[in-house]
């Protein structure tokens, strides 16, 4: 391995560099470079670290705040990961989510990194439009749309995960014409780790996703209350955590649809395998995404999909192939496409058959770290 040429990968979350960035990890390692990762919560003792080092990626904690907006943990997050880069000196960084992303680049920019690139995995929060647009909301895209532009302007490179954000990015003059970008793939998904199963018996439909509102859980939960009267036998899970995000679900809102029967609630999984197993259908009602990771693996596991015509997520279905697609925030819209799977059971096969075969050839992780790997100049 060449030591004098290394990577730092920054993430705000442990388990998003093990559950998605390790095969890139891997591939990064395998071109003969040093990977280094910068996260925080990464104690000595932390699973993920251990999981990591086992891999030879040398780990380093870091304070970031994921969600909040204080200005001073913010700016000693930069100052961190620019003593971090004068002491490594690594070749390269690359960034991913927005605090990754906007205060990375800066401190790769002040450290003189030579090649710095970004990916925009999401908008999230600050993107997504609310039925009520509140001050808060406006101040957080206002401040998120100033901190982009900032940080993206000094990278090489930003990659996207699928073309309407890169369009957004690019009409609202937050990436300058000077920058390269590319969309690719979202994360991928590994084939050998997610495989086809058989299909269960009965009707069941699932949605794996943190538990917001702009997920399009609550829909989700007024399509299965609806469907479960008319037919009982069909089963509706829900997968996910409540979360520290202003536009969570309360635990209240979920005590009521376990407690009313219509929702299966499985709680957060470490493995979501064993609940893909278990249904014929993934739906995911979310208003905006990059990609979303957990289509992908139910594509791969081989399940008819349901989600909406929305960014991020129309990339990963053809409308009435592997499944459909519906309008984000319509419950009606859910509601009809999840009977017509009902209703037809054979189609449900059809279209797993389908997703598969989409998984195999677009969305294998290794063809799309390939991609970035080329445009990182590996």
């Amino acid at each position: 391995m060449n030591v004098e040429s290394s990577c730092l990968l920054i993430a705000n979350a442990p388990s998003s560099l093990v559950n998605f960035r390790l095969d890139l990890i891997k591939a990064i390692q395998a071109k003969g470079h040093q990977i280094h990762v910068a996260c925080p919560s990464m104690p000595a003792n932390a699973p993920e670290r251990l999981i990591l080092q086992e891999f030879g990626a040398q780990v380093h904690d870091i304070p970031m705040n994921r969600s909040g907006l204080n200005p001073i943990t913010d700016i000693r997050t930069c100052w961190v990961l620019w003593r971090l880069m004068h002491r490594i000196k690594p070749n390269r960084i690359l960034g991913y989510t927005i605090k990754p992303v906007v205060w990375g680049s800066l401190a790769g920019f002040l450290a003189g990194v030579p090649q710095r690139y970004a990916l925009i995995a999401g908008l999230g929060y600050a993107f997504v439009e609310g039925d009520s647009v509140s001050k808060k909301r406006v101040f957080v895209k206002h401040t998120a749309q100033l901190l982009y532009r900032l940080a993206l302007n000094r990278c090489q490179r930003v990659f996207f995960q699928n073309p309407d954000d890169e369009l957004l990015f690019r009409q609202s003059g937050i990436l300058k014409k000077r920058i390269a970008s590319t969309v690719v793939r979202g994360s991928g998904v590994n084939l050998d780790h997610f495989q086809a199963v058989s299909l269960p018996e009965k009707p069941a439909f699932l949605l794996i996703a943190r538990l917001l509102i702009d997920k399009g859980v609550r829909e989700y939960a007024q399509a299965a209350k609806r469907l479960k009267v008319q037919y009982p036998e069909a089963r509706f899970m829900l997968v996910g955590y409540l979360d520290e995000n202003p536009e969570s679900i309360s635990q209240v809102e979920l005590d009521s649809w376990t407690s009313d029967g219509y929702i299966d609630y499985l709680g957060k999984l470490d493995d979501v395998r064993l609940a893909l197993a278990q249904a014929s259908c993934f739906v995911l009602p979310s208003y905006r995404e990059g990609t979303p990771r957990s289509v992908l693996e139910a594509l791969a596991m081989g399940r008819a999909v349901i989600t909406t015509d929305a960014p991020g997520c129309r990339e990963t279905v053809i409308d009435g192939e592997n499944g459909f697609l519906v309008q984000p925030k319509s419950a009606d819209d859910l509601t009809r496409a999840m009977e017509k799977l009902i209703q037809d059971p054979e189609q449900i096969e059809t279209m797993g058959e389908t997703s598969l075969q989409r998984a195999r050839e677009e969305f294998d992780v290794h063809k799309v770290n390939a991609i970035m790997l080329k445009n990182m100049q590996f």
